[in-house]
């Protein structure tokens, strides 16, 4: 068993690409069945939730692959923005 503290102090590292998302800021959680349906990840830019990138990141439950120690590890397929690599 784990506390949500717990989760929250731990790296989201996505498998599909070796990037680290950021950490868990949030849950979605079924109050019918008191069930996890996904959690929110905020971008590694933010501290305590106030600062940096408004990026968030939303991944289903069943997209987490591995809870370990440190490091939370999901599968998400992230789309490149195209204009976002134009300098």
């Amino acid at each position: 068993m784990m506390n949500i503290s717990e989760f929250q102090t731990k790296d989201v590292v996505n498998v599909s690409d070796g990037k680290k998302l950021g950490m868990v800021s949030d849950f979605d959680i079924n109050v019918t069945t008191g069930k996890i349906q996904a959690v929110f990840i905020s971008g590694p830019g933010k501290v305590l939730g106030f600062f940096g990138k408004e990026e968030e990141v939303i991944v289903p439950w069943r997209n987490i692959v591995k809870i370990g120690e440190d490091v939370i590890l999901v599968r998400v397929n992230r789309e490149i923005d195209q204009n976002s690599e134009l300098i």
